[in-house]
């Protein structure tokens, strides 16, 4: 062997070797996203340590990325907590808390300097942006009542190159998101319906599954594309009605199923802190009326959370399905996946079902983030986290400028090292309250006539918040009220107190 020879062959590993690395590098810099939203998911998976739900799912993406224990959305209604989500940012105005945000602050108008949404960021930075399902808060982007025909105006009429929703049988957006298997709908039956069904159907047989044929539809035109891309799916369940094929409902012994430890109004809060149920009583053939003057019976409550789990199982193994379908096209490698619930839910819990309070059970939801590959360690992060903190860590993670000032933080120090923020806070909104969570405390200042309109609760001793302490421990709360009062929009000092 002559002496060139051992040389041209190392040159031709080294050449390749610093093709990979280039690409890889290339790569990192500008990965794809898939963004999943799990619509009314509150941290109730296996790897949060429910031992009774069945997510092996979501649990093995958990597993192989990270995910976080103390993660609170900003608002715990799902248009408004939404648009804190795709804009970075606390509310600043009263339309901020509400389901209509969207509405009135983003359709209809023209493009601006200013980005309406992350997406419409990403895309302004050469992504292909598609969304699939209930991304903002009408599930097919486009603006119109529950009761009307869709309309031609986008929620977010700059942020997404393709749309897609296949409403089936069910012929509107918002008919798909109320469904029954039937093809009936809410709606349709006038509200005479239960609020779960358990139907002998497939996958394909409510919308969720039809969602995710469209995810996966779309994934193969994105890999052919070899563009970077963000690809945005909102799944439905298990949002009400709990309603999802009958396998799903089979992986449960009911009489196994336990129900909420804390079945009543917390000592010292006045009930309008728990707020009404409007929600659940749309289904007017539900076996039992909750109410906050007394609970439903256990036999009632075990299936409403039956129905529940049901409905998680089922939009867990669509995930996995994706999931799947991610790896076999070989684009895992290079897609960060983020799993964001928009927000919790009592089931039972303070007597109440359903959302809509400043409690710990509405606003503390899932978040599971997996960077590409294996890159970084598996990790479970107890820090105090707010959804406004997944728009700068997504930019900063596909080195995407910030466009404006944003109000979160970027969780990738988290993800990628071992650095602490437990000490952090979130802050979140609802209607005529603030309410901010801390390591140890919940305090929430409501602008009412109505009192006790303070309430301070102390996880440490009283996790579940089932008594308000802050008339025996006013020195905490002088402590917390100014950083509340920091954090308050001036809109609630107009409100009635």
């Amino acid at each position: 062997m002559n002496s060139y020879q051992p040389i041209c062959i190392l040159g031709i590993v080294a050449f390749f070797l610093w093709n990979c690395s280039s690409i890889n590098k290339d790569k990192t810099i500008h990965p794809n996203v898939l963004f999943i939203a799990v619509d009314d998911l509150r941290p109730e998976l296996g790897i949060y340590g429910n031992k009774i739900v069945k997510t092996p799912h979501m649990d093995l993406l958990a597993k192989r990325g990270s995910y976080f224990t103390n993660h609170y959305v900003q608002v715990p209604t799902c248009g408004a907590s939404r648009y804190s989500l795709m804009t970075g940012l606390r509310p600043k105005k009263k339309i901020h808390i509400s389901n209509s945000v969207f509405y009135k602050e983003t359709a209809g108008q023209n493009e601006r300097d200013r980005p309406e949404s992350l997406v419409h960021h990403f895309k302004r930075n050469g992504y292909t942006t598609v969304g699939i399902g209930k991304l903002s808060h009408s599930v097919d982007g486009l603006v119109y009542g529950y009761n009307e025909s869709p309309s031609e105006v986008k929620e977010m009429p700059h942020s997404w190159d393709r749309f897609v929703f296949n409403s089936g049988k069910w012929k509107t957006g918002w008919n798909a998101f109320f469904a029954y298997a039937s093809g009936e709908n809410r709606q349709s039956l006038k509200n005479q319906v239960k609020p779960y069904e358990s139907a002998a159907v497939s996958d394909d047989g409510y919308p969720d599954g039809l969602i995710l044929n469209s995810a996966l539809e779309e994934l193969k035109k994105l890999k052919e594309k070899q563009k970077p891309f963000f690809l945005g799916v909102g799944f439905f369940k298990p949002h009400l009605p709990f309603n999802a094929p009958k396998k799903y409902w089979d992986l449960y012994d009911r009489n196994k199923i336990p129900i909420a430890s804390d079945p009543f109004v917390p000592e010292g809060v006045h009930p309008s802190s728990i707020g009404p149920m409007g929600e659940f009583y749309n289904y007017q053939l539900s076996d039992e009326k909750p109410s906050l003057e007394r609970k439903i019976s256990d036999d009632y409550a075990r299936k409403l959370i039956h129905g529940y789990y049901a409905s998680i199982s089922y939009v867990d193994h669509l995930v996995g399905k994706l999931l799947n379908e991610l790896k076999s096209l070989d684009l895992d490698q290079n897609t960060l996946i983020v799993l964001w619930g928009d927000h919790g839910w009592h089931l039972g819990n303070d007597l109440k079902w359903g959302k809509h309070s400043l409690f710990e059970r509405s606003l503390k939801s899932t978040l599971i983030i997996k960077p590409p590959g294996n890159a970084f360690k598996p990790k479970k992060i107890k820090s105090i986290v707010e959804t406004v903190d997944l728009y700068p860590t997504l930019l900063e993670y596909c080195s995407l400028t910030t466009p404006y000032p944003l109000d979160g933080q970027s969780l990738l120090p988290l993800i990628e090292s071992e650095s602490k923020r437990i000490e952090g806070m979130a802050f979140s909104y609802f209607k005529n309250g603030v309410s901010m969570r801390t390591p140890r405390y919940r305090m929430t200042k409501y602008y009412r006539e109505e009192k006790p309109d303070v309430e301070l609760f102390d996880h440490t001793l009283d996790p579940e918040e089932n008594k308000n302490i802050a008339d025996d421990n006013q020195e905490m709360v002088n402590e917390l009220m100014p950083i509340l009062n920091d954090a308050t929009p001036a809109f609630y000092y107009g409100l009635k107190k």
